[in-house]
């Protein structure tokens, strides 16, 4: 008798009324942070998000571009990596720190913060927020920086560059910690760069 999961270990699409646009983008997302949070970001595949909202894999592209942009979308940061990586990496290393906190506090700043302390809020009532921020954190935003540039103990300097950029988030939008809060972004840069550059490049060895 069929067990009704396919060869690929995924779900087969399932039939019925066609889903809205609307419906077939909001069951890509509830499927996706499903997927990402059982299998992590690099074993989670396309394929398997597609089958797990019984829709075909290619709207995955059609809505999302990809799946960097469906994790983007379903972890609810405003920043897609696919994107954001290759303009941080196209100038000078020394000044990548300063490139970064600059594209984090534009983003988050337009949106008043209400993005971020939103996540944060999800974040205190469900374990599921956590593993997908961990997952962007380590897999798909700084991790591929760290690899980029070449530099020894990658794991330590993700997590360095994790806690400074979330620990900002928090200072700045969610406990409103003055006059980090309203600081302009230059006060901001010139304060916290130098040792978020440190972490990307710098000696963390502790000699």
């Amino acid at each position: 008798m069929s067990s009704g999961i396919d060869q690929s270990g995924t779900e087969p699409k399932r039939r019925g009324r066609r889903r809205s646009g609307t419906d077939t983008r909001a069951a890509l997302l509830a499927a996706a942070r499903e997927v990402f949070t059982e299998q992590g970001y690099d074993s989670a595949t396309v394929r398997a998000i597609a089958g797990r909202a019984g829709v075909d894999p290619a709207m995955v592209n059609h809505w999302f571009g990809g799946k960097e942009g469906l994790f983007t979308a379903a972890v609810q940061i405003p920043v897609n990596p696919a994107e954001v990586v290759p303009e941080l990496l196209a100038g000078d290393r020394e000044q990548l720190a300063e490139r970064l906190l600059r594209r984090f506090l534009t983003v988050w700043d337009n949106a008043e913060g209400g993005q971020f302390a939103a996540l944060i809020r999800s974040i205190a009532a469900n374990e599921n927020a956590v593993a997908m921020l961990r997952e962007f954190i380590q897999n798909v935003m700084f991790n591929r920086l760290i690899k980029v540039l070449g530099v020894d103990q990658p794991e330590l300097r993700t997590a360095l560059c994790g806690s400074q950029i979330v620990g900002l988030g928090m200072a700045r939008y969610v406990v409103h910690l003055e006059p980090l809060a309203s600081a302009d972004h230059d006060t901001v840069v010139s304060a916290i760069g130098p040792n978020l550059q440190r972490y990307l490049t710098g000696d963390i060895s502790g000699r």
